[in-house]
């Protein structure tokens, strides 16, 4: 350990952010427009979304591990992507 090491330092909260009200109204009425939308979607196009929506946070954590192992392998890659899936459904149960 070095000896600036501070334990409690990982467990430090950030102050809680409150955007500037102008950015706020727009902020609430995107996600009320994003809500409008979904309500009129038929269950089919939510679920196609929700699978697009899944691929693409897969490709942004592919990136993420490219560039963590840069030395791996897509196959490895894949396989850190599979343990990655395996412990947040562990975390998801505890919770």
């Amino acid at each position: 350990m070095t000896p600036d090491y501070e334990p409690d330092a990982l467990r430090e909260q950030t102050p809680d952010y409150a955007p500037p009200p102008e950015t706020q109204r727009m902020i609430d009425e995107l996600y009320r427009e994003e809500l409008l939308e979904a309500r009129v979607m038929r269950p089919e196009q939510k679920l196609l979304l929700g699978e697009e929506l899944f691929a693409y946070a897969c490709s942004i954590t592919m990136a993420g591990i490219q560039n963590q192992f840069p030395e791996a392998d897509e196959a490895e890659r894949r396989r850190i992507l599979e343990q990655r899936l395996v412990l947040q459904r562990k975390l998801e149960e505890r919770a």
